[in-house]
């Protein structure tokens, strides 16, 4: 029987668990059966919970690692008394936590990380701890193991830097970060491909446009919502505006991953994960103000740093190329626009 840090879970029958399990798609779905049990780091977070929704619908025993310092119980509350679901409250910088609630994963989704670029240009020991230290931790705790089969990491399109490729493939070089984030990112990429070749399982690497949707906490379109609520007649932009990135629904990302793991061939993997088109901030704000019913804003731009971009670190043009991915039968429903859109009517809605 599942124990979680709230007591014991009761095992009910699957015909009450399945009350609670929308259909799926299979198509957008791919079977999952050959997971095994399945460990997810940031299990509570905003894809890490969406990622847990998908594998319990699926029946997978599930163990959710979270330390509840940015992931949120409610995200997570409905699974927490099905007999396939596990939440183990724990900290990455803590080993043994780690090595105990691997046992018998043979899959490891490794989404755990703190994701505020800005961040970084004031404490970059954060991301060195949160997200290096803690992914070292974690590969250790699989070395020891010895039964987990494959390791599924989420890093980021910060890796790339400021890329003179736009749109922006997986073999490019050089890789600059400008963001401590962007370089914990890599650095972890690169543990984790040491340790795959070295020690004997599969990795494959999602470097993630900007993820927006439900349960998301914090970036532009959170921003901007919470900025108009508390003026609806002037609306503060960081930057110039004219920053111009990818954006994708968290629906689309978590079925790319699922249709990658079925598609990867190699020891390491790596997959750019987006849309195919870019918004500028400008234009995401003008959304914003039309889902909140809002005219005659008036924007107020700050300037920002190096170029107009929105703070140090922050990469002011993003879009990645998407042909490999897209090469095994995966592509977003959504574009950048309608994710955005879907995104601000989803918190608006969640604000009623």
């Amino acid at each position: 029987m599942f124990k979680s840090f709230l007591g014991s879970v009761p095992i009910k029958a699957y015909k009450n668990l399945m009350e609670i399990m929308p259909n799926t798609d299979e198509d957008a779905m791919p079977a999952t059966a050959k997971l095994g049990r399945v460990l997810v780091t940031g299990g509570a977070g905003f894809v890490g919970s969406h990622l847990v929704d998908r594998l319990c619908r699926d029946r997978n025993e599930v163990v959710a690692f979270d330390n509840l310092s940015s992931g949120r119980l409610e995200n997570i509350k409905k699974w927490l008394n099905t007999p396939n679901f596990n939440l183990v409250k724990a900290d990455l910088l803590t080993p043994k936590k780690i090595r105990d609630s691997l046992s018998d994963c043979e899959t490891i989704f490794h989404l755990a990380a703190n994701p505020e670029v800005k961040l970084g240009s004031v404490n970059p020991k954060v991301h060195f701890t949160q997200n290096i230290a803690a992914t070292f931790n974690l590969l250790e705790a699989i070395r020891q193991a010895e039964d987990v089969k494959t390791l599924v990491f989420t890093s980021s399109s910060t890796v790339y830097g400021e890329a003179e490729k736009i749109p922006t493939p997986e073999d490019y070089t050089p890789l600059e970060p400008i963001s401590v984030y962007g370089a914990s990112k890599l650095a972890s990429e690169a543990l984790i491909t040491s340790y795959a070749h070295t020690y004997g399982f599969d990795a494959i690497i999602y470097r993630l446009a900007n993820i927006t949707g439900l349960r998301a906490q914090h970036g532009v379109i959170h921003d901007f919502v919470n900025k108009l609520v508390k003026n609806p007649k002037k609306l503060e932009i960081l930057g110039d505006g004219t920053q111009t990135k990818s954006y994708m629904d968290v629906e689309d990302c978590v079925n790319a991953m699922f249709k990658a793991m079925n598609g990867y061939r190699g020891r390491v993997e790596i997959y750019n994960v987006g849309s195919e088109d870019q918004v500028n901030v400008k234009e995401i704000a003008d959304i914003v103000c039309e889902e909140m019913g809002l005219r005659d804003v008036e924007y107020v731009y700050t300037g920002g740093v190096n170029g107009g971009k929105g703070s140090k670190g922050d990469v002011k043009v993003m879009l990645l190329s998407i042909e490999r991915i897209k090469g095994i039968g995966w592509k977003p429903t959504l574009n950048s626009r309608q994710a955005v859109r879907k995104a601000a009517k989803t918190l608006l809605h969640k604000r009623e």
